[in-house]
């Protein structure tokens, strides 16, 4: 097919405000994935876009499989809560209260 890009499963984009870690939550606009290198602001970096991730989680909360999985970009974590958050994606197995990780399907 003569207009296929490419699968976009991993997308080259400009490190946000405060460059990112390898492992990082990356939000730009509607735009979710995890870095896949840690680069500057600015800095082409890869990001994934589909897959499961282990992600630093709000420890309080218990997690159940299929819940949707928030990001708090101000406490830097994963969470159940709406709220000033955006959605990431769904958790792929329980996560306990207290842990400190969850599991998150994203794409």
């Amino acid at each position: 097919m003569k207009n296929f890009i490419q699968p976009g499963d991993t997308l080259t984009v400009p490190a946000p405000s405060g460059g990112v870690d390898s492992g990082d939550v990356v939000i730009i606009g509607s735009l979710i994935g995890v870095a896949g290198s840690t680069a500057a602001v600015g800095v082409p970096v890869a990001v994934k876009t589909k897959g499961v991730f282990e992600l630093p989680k709000v420890s309080a909360q218990a997690w159940t499989i299929g819940a949707p999985i928030y990001w708090d970009g101000t406490a830097g974590n994963a969470t159940t809560v709406t709220t000033s958050n955006t959605l990431i994606g769904y958790a792929t197995e329980a996560a306990a209260n207290p842990s400190s990780v969850g599991r998150v399907r994203i794409g």
